[in-house]
């Protein structure tokens, strides 16, 4: 009797099938499948930077830094000791908020390597310990202007050129803080400093091969050695503290609670030059949350992140006309997602392809109820303006993509993989390589470049695997300051 019931459980063994490859319903692609996709895009849209390569890196922000102390130094408008935000990825990257409409489109690797945005301070209000109360009277939620009336007159003096005039029927006359003049301030000023430094160029220093005002941010690619690298430059008004209109934000339970502290989010926002649909462009500012966005990263899985960054290489492609929907739009998604999900699914490494499609479906969901709520101030509808030809063509475009992200994931490969042979073939040709450029008629000037070159390469080679910064005293431009983790040099 016990042959027949181990032939049985036997026969039983044999017969049963292997689980059925996880799908997705929508589009039948193998989910297994657009993870290796996602991870191979990831593979190539992040590299590893060589030693020189870092080198170039810090040689570029070093000029950049330098740039701006001497543009403070032209007619003192700029703070003495100023603080910025430098970001990875450009402003059409959707790093910060604004309209990419009047951007002129830049492409990786036929135009630059590698892009950042610079946050740059022009005013800052630094001493407040209590909500900070904005004039948003005359604009859109999410926007403001800005009186002059807040600060000192100094201030008012060194800045009224750059302010929009309202008289008032009791005689008063109140300063409007313009974007738009300030922004065309800050380019002609960028253009005087970059003219005066090439006049004189000195060995080391990196190549200017474009500046361009795109709306109020200034654009500037800088070849260093093999690398070109894309500046975006934002001039912006700094706050401490937290705006009195996302105060009730503070309120909600948040994906970071516990993660990080209150103080570390809420410790500072920007005014961007950028404006409302119907505001008015030369007095109307928009809220950023930079600052707290840089700590909210630290928060999101790695496996969301590699999803996010796929699904922004495709709708960056796919949504470019008529311009309506940006990248900064999708890391709101991404930001609401992070509330709405328990943290333990978000943390699981495997399902980088869930993630993705539930992001198409997101930004799908928006277009379709024309509803994208501002992840800081969610009473703000970021989506409210399009018409509903515009946000129903765009639709239709994912609807695509959601019926074979696989092949759109390859697309999406094809690309940064097409980015990153034309950069190695401009490296083989030598075509950006400025370092050594023309020397300067003294030798004895190309002595500090020389040492800034040295001692990074020093650093970096005796230091493997750990983070090395430089940093530009604000008070002297002029001497780099390095920092290894926590150590400063």
């Amino acid at each position: 009797m016990a042959a027949p019931l181990a032939s049985k459980a036997g026969s039983a063994g044999t017969t049963t099938k292997p689980p059925f490859p996880e799908l997705d319903f929508r589009s039948g692609a193998r989910v297994e499948e657009l993870n290796k996709l996602i991870q191979e895009f990831t593979k190539h849209d992040q590299r590893e930077y060589d030693d020189q390569r870092a080198l170039e890196i810090h040689t570029a922000k070093d000029f950049i830094f330098s740039m701006l102390g001497m543009v403070q130094k032209l007619d003192q408008k700029l703070p003495v000791a100023n603080e910025y935000l430098l970001l990875s990825g450009g402003v059409r990257e959707g790093v910060v908020d604004i309209d990419l409409d009047e951007l002129n489109v830049y492409a990786r690797g036929t135009d630059y390597d590698m892009d950042f945005t610079l946050l740059v301070p022009a005013l800052k209000l630094h001493d407040r310990n209590q909500p900070v109360t904005l004039d948003m009277r005359h604009s859109a939620l999410c926007h403001s202007w800005l009186s002059l009336r807040l600060f000192d007159e100094g201030t008012i003096s060194k800045w009224k050129d750059c302010c929009t005039i309202v008289d008032h029927i009791n005689g008063a006359t109140n300063y409007f803080f313009s974007p738009t003049k300030v922004a065309d301030w800050f380019y002609d000023s960028i253009s005087i400093v970059l003219s005066e430094i090439q006049k004189k160029p000195q060995r080391g220093m990196p190549k200017v091969e474009k500046v361009e005002k795109n709306g109020t941010i200034i654009s500037i690619i800088l070849g260093v050695g093999s690398s070109r690298m894309l500046y975006d430059i934002v001039p912006v008004v700094s706050f401490k503290g937290w705006p009195a209109v996302a105060q009730s934000w503070l309120m909600e339970n948040h994906f970071w609670d516990g993660k990080i502290t209150e103080e570390e989010v809420i410790s500072g926002f920007y005014l961007v030059p950028a404006c409302s649909y119907k505001g008015k462009k030369d007095n109307e500012w928009r809220l950023s949350f930079a600052r707290s966005e840089v700590q909210l990263k630290k928060c999101i899985s790695s496996s969301l992140m590699q999803a996010y960054q796929a699904c922004k290489a495709i709708i960056i492609k796919l949504l470019s006309r008529p311009k309506a929907i940006s990248p900064y739009h999708l890391r709101s998604m991404m930001l609401w997602a992070c509330d709405r999900l328990p943290a333990s699914y978000l943390a699981q490494e495997d399902y980088a392809a869930h993630f993705l499609l539930g992001l198409i479906d997101d930004l799908q969901h928006c277009l379709v109820n024309k509803m994208c709520p501002n992840y800081f101030i969610p009473q703000c509808n970021m989506l409210e303006h399009l018409s509903e030809e515009t946000v129903m063509l765009h639709a239709r475009k994912l609807s695509s993509v959601r019926s074979d992200p696989a092949e759109h994931l390859r697309t999406a490969i094809e690309h940064v993989k097409a980015a990153n042979r034309l950069t190695l073939e401009l490296q083989r040709r030598g075509s950006t390589t400025s370092i050594p450029s023309p020397q300067s008629d003294g030798g004895d000037t190309n002595q500090p470049d020389d040492r800034l070159a040295k001692k990074l390469q020093q650093l970096v080679t005796e230091n493997p695997g750990k983070s090395i910064s430089v940093f530009i005293n604000p008070d002297d431009v002029t001497r780099p300051h390095f920092r290894i983790d926590d150590k400063f040099f």
